[in-house]
């Protein structure tokens, strides 16, 4: 897909690597539409894009409430002639041991991280096959490949993200609508500090959310469906060669805290 001259939208766009995202695609020449639930820094982040892209808009949407997930797609396509990629980038993180979750909040993981993108898709999808173009773009995780300790719901959400876009990707292979999964790993971002998480267990290196928006503009120009950034795919194949020295491992961080 060329950036250029394209009209694109971000969930999570208000800060992060939706962010990063947005103000790269309008500098490439893009016309990018922005959805996120804070008003005041999507407001912000739109008057980045909109000096470089002016037809550049927003919308203030809770994509916990599906149906207005779906509702604010076709709204964007409407207001931007059309949409020639959806990058589902929003996702809430929930670090918290399974014996600690409850269902309300399973269900609010899986609603934000892969029900409301599933539901842009389908109302898109429509538009996009009729015109025989278009992408969707998948930000998931590594997380969705790997069963992260004290992350079940998180990885759920995000592994039913990766299963459902492989098998798009099959099902819409001739269509002209292209399918791109983004798996990032570590990245510096406020989603390891948000309210309502147990401690994270991981304090290695993290990359930044400008280079992992780089990545994902990659992924939109390239021609291949999955992407890792930074580049873990050694680890997600080994664990799913032998996925008990993994279970293991994890089960260690735990033991160890």
């Amino acid at each position: 897909m060329l950036i250029e001259g394209s009209r694109v939208l971000v969930t999570g766009a208000s800060s992060g690597i939706g962010a990063a995202l947005a103000r790269i695609l309008a500098r490439r020449g893009a016309t990018v539409g922005l959805v996120a639930r804070r008003e005041a820094r999507l407001a912000e982040v739109l008057a980045d894009c909109r000096a470089d892209s002016p037809d550049s808009r927003m919308w203030v949407a809770d994509l916990a409430d599906v149906g207005l997930a779906g509702r604010v797609a076709l709204e964007a396509w409407d207001a931007l002639g059309h949409l020639d990629c959806l990058v589902n980038n929003a996702g809430v993180p929930m670090r918290r041991h399974t014996t600690k979750l409850d269902r309300p909040t399973l269900e609010w993981v899986m609603r934000v991280n892969f029900f409301a993108p599933a539901e842009m898709t389908m109302v898109l999808l429509p538009r996009m096959t009729a015109r025989r173009e278009g992408m969707i773009v998948n930000v998931s995780s590594v997380a969705g490949r790997l069963g992260n300790a004290n992350e079940a719901a998180y990885s759920a959400s995000k592994f039913a993200l990766c299963g459902w876009s492989e098998a798009i990707a099959v099902d819409l292979f001739d269509t002209g609508v292209q399918i791109r999964l983004v798996n990032p790993g570590p990245i510096d971002t406020e989603i390891w500090d948000l309210p309502g998480n147990d401690d994270p267990l991981y304090s290695g290196p993290k990359i930044s959310a400008e280079e992992m928006a780089q990545g994902i503009a990659a992924a939109m120009e390239g021609d291949t469906f999955e992407h890792y950034v930074p580049d873990m795919r050694g680890i997600v194949e080994a664990k799913t060669a032998d996925p008990d020295p993994f279970i293991k491992g994890m089960a260690g961080m735990l033991r160890g805290r």
